[in-house]
């Protein structure tokens, strides 16, 4: 049997590296694409099997270099809503040109597909994508769901985790499910899923689902300190509070994006789970909050979503870091 031949768009990118790294050892060809490809032989992953095509986005001579005779292509792009939306489009009119069988959409989220447009409106494209994919005939979409990232939750961006007071902050009443994956793990069941040519439409994935409370608990076990919690109020408060922030700073996105993605993300509307796909790859082990946590010291807890750009190399199998 053939190699199956993989097509990375964007194979520099934090996500994309992890991707690469467990898809070694298995018969594939690997072909990444890339604007800049010094970028590419600077980085951790660069290996002599790796096919890379150099191109912009929108280069459509490139992009349709790329994609000729892959069996499948895995969108890595991370950006504005022009690269996202427009960007894929032109991957994805390539590869129904090409006959590429399957295109894995740039989305590991949480299920956007219960949501309307402008309810979350950072993952609107992702939605604009995956109508865009339904309407082809040749390429089949593949979208997979995630949760949310476990390594961002530590970071200041959502304004959680307080390491100088040990504190867990959140909204709601506390026994709100936060469904959580790691940018590794995540990573694992994308190469099974680009290695499984059965595996179209939406695939669910969770490394863990828990509340504030058990989060709070496993931190508890890991690190030997008890963590407060502080509440900063109810779910009503917060979609008042994010929409009123939204209305006064309306160009401002960093004043009020992380509270939307709070909210839709624990609500209850976009849950992943508890019905899963983790069962199809069994080899993969799913990498829950306390596992996670294991991998780090506390210290780096805040840190943990900037680290991901340059602490893991190809061959490194270190769960989450």
């Amino acid at each position: 049997m053939a190699a199956i031949t993989i097509g990375i768009a964007g194979i520099t990118g934090k996500f994309a590296r992890r991707l690469v790294a467990h898809l070694q050892g298995h018969d594939v060809v690997i072909r990444g694409y890339c604007r800049d490809a010094s970028k590419f032989s600077a980085s951790p992953i660069s290996l002599p099997q790796i096919q890379i095509t150099q191109g912009d986005a929108f280069d459509s001579a490139a992009v349709q270099s790329f994609v000729k005779g892959c069996d499948v292509i895995v969108c890595c792009y991370l950006g504005d809503d022009k690269l996202m939306v427009d960007g894929q489009k032109m991957l994805i009119d390539s590869c129904e040109e090409a006959n590429v069988p399957r295109y894995i959409a740039s989305d590991w989220a949480l299920d956007y597909t219960k949501l309307e447009l402008g309810q979350l409106f950072p993952k609107d494209p992702v939605k604009h994508v995956k109508a865009y994919l339904d309407t082809k005939k040749n390429v089949k979409g593949v979208h997979i769901l995630i949760g949310g990232f476990m390594e961002p939750i530590f970071s200041p961006f959502f304004n959680i985790w307080d390491p100088v007071t040990t504190t867990f902050r959140y909204w709601g009443e506390g026994d709100e499910v936060w469904e959580g994956t790691t940018y590794d793990n995540a990573a694992e069941y994308t190469a099974a899923v680009a290695l499984d040519a059965n595996a179209t439409g939406i695939q669910r994935f969770l490394g863990d689902r828990a509340t504030i409370q058990q989060i709070a608990e496993s931190f508890e076990n890991v690190y030997g300190v008890k963590p407060r919690l502080e509440r900063l109020g109810s779910l009503h408060e917060l979609y008042k509070k994010m929409h009123e922030l939204r209305a006064k700073y309306p160009t401002d996105i960093f004043k009020y994006m992380s509270m939307f993605f709070m909210y839709y993300w624990i609500n209850g509307q976009t849950f992943v789970g508890p019905e899963l796909d983790n069962s199809k790859y069994p080899d993969i082990k799913p990498v829950s909050w306390e596992d996670f946590m294991k991998t780090r010291t506390v210290d780096q807890l805040p840190g943990a979503f900037n680290a991901l750009a340059g602490d893991f190399k190809v061959g490194d199998k270190r769960q989450a870091s």
